[in-house]
């Protein structure tokens, strides 16, 4: 008999990725999306590569509670992706964030308890965000997780973060999954609480679990309506409008960007190994590469003769580097990546130029950021 998987958010980028694999391997396959605009767009219709008969599709909403229930009848297994996750904007749209990260997951842990549905386990895909600043050395304090940079730092273009003992300069590390948590955007604490809450349910109702923190994930299906999450899919906006990609304080922060189809791999290895159950695990590539050195390998994939322009300005809660350390999920699921960033960003801007219609929403979403103060 084949095992169904409900995907909350499935209609998405990971979840529309994961649900063809998912497929591949046998299984049923439910997705509960409500086609939000701001991804979807205005008509918001399920995407044509998921019209498919081994797919099917529940319109609804995670935080009600009639759809969630519906959604679970007769499932195996929950991936939990239904989130709103742009770290900007949930500094200025803080109910709607809480309301959907956190109440979400509250919905959906209740209507498995109160429907006594046999959920045998829960995936979580959470965020690097949940960190903040990353792992650091400092060569008289040794290893060191600094606070974020605050507004005042952001103020006098001191980008790089120091260390909290000697005021020293800091080398970054790759943060491992028992670093301290620090989130700096009402994103990030959504992220972190949902963990909270998926790890005691779990083990108070004995049901496994397996929370994935990813890093930056890029590639095709990626929103490019969707002006408040993912860098790779604003300078793609720009360029494709003829527009310089605009980069936020010197161009020298770094990020782990993770292929679509790596991070998609590596969730189904958590869905179908019975072996790893109770874990947190990164998903990442283990290497990070500065914002600078996205802009200039995007604008050489469109052809573009334009060039990156550096802002000099800083936005409030962004951390200034943060890669993953892969050792467990290598060590537990056998997971290595198999995209380097060159290969994926030449992917990734082949399907881009496939889309119609692009428009440059940025400049909408940054002035929304420097009418409260965010953008400095």
């Amino acid at each position: 008999m084949n095992k169904t998987a409900l995907i909350t958010g499935g209609a998405g980028f990971i979840g529309s990725h994961l649900s063809e694999l998912l497929v591949e391997e046998g299984w049923q396959v439910r997705i509960l999306d409500n086609l939000h605009p701001q991804i979807h767009g205005a008509k918001a219709e399920l995407p044509e590569y998921l019209d498919k008969s081994e797919i099917q599709f529940i319109k609804g909403d995670i935080t009600n509670r009639n759809d969630v229930v519906k959604a679970l009848k007769g499932v195996d297994i929950v991936i939990h992706l239904a989130a709103e996750t742009g770290v900007g904007q949930s500094m200025y749209e803080i109910e709607r964030y809480v309301n959907t990260n956190v109440r979400g997951t509250a919905v959906l842990l209740d209507a498995i308890v109160d429907s006594r549905y046999a959920i045998k386990k829960i995936i979580l895909a959470s965020s690097r965000a949940v960190y903040g600043e990353g792992k650091y050395r400092c060569r008289k304090c040794g290893i060191v997780y600094p606070e974020s940079r605050g507004a005042e730092q952001i103020q006098s273009r001191q980008w790089e973060p120091v260390c909290p003992r000697c005021q020293g300069m800091l080398n970054p590390l790759p943060t491992d999954e028992e670093s301290p948590l620090n989130p700096q955007s009402v994103y990030a604490i959504t992220k972190q609480t949902q963990e909270q809450l998926i790890r005691r349910f779990g083990k108070s109702y004995r049901i496994p679990f397996v929370i994935l923190r990813y890093q930056n994930v890029y590639g095709p299906r990626q929103s490019l309506r969707n002006p408040y999450t993912g860098v790779l899919s604003t300078f793609a906006m720009r360029i494709m409008n003829n527009k310089p990609p605009l980069i936020l304080e010197d161009g020298k922060q770094s990020r782990d960007f993770v292929y679509i189809y790596d991070a998609a791999r590596a969730t189904m290895l958590a869905v179908v190994d019975q072996q790893v159950q109770n874990e947190i695990l990164n998903v990442g590539t283990g290497r990070r590469v500065t914002i600078l050195e996205i802009a200039k390998l995007l604008l050489k994939e469109f052809g573009s003769q334009l060039e990156p322009r550096i802002t000099g300005t800083g936005r409030v809660g962004d951390i200034r580097h943060c890669f993953a350390d892969l050792s467990r999920i290598q060590n537990k699921l056998g997971f290595k990546p198999a995209y380097d960033i060159v290969q994926g960003i030449k992917d990734f801007a082949s399907w881009v130029k496939k889309q119609p219609g692009i428009a440059d929403l940025s400049k909408e979403a940054n002035k929304e950021l420097e009418e409260r103060g965010l953008l400095i």
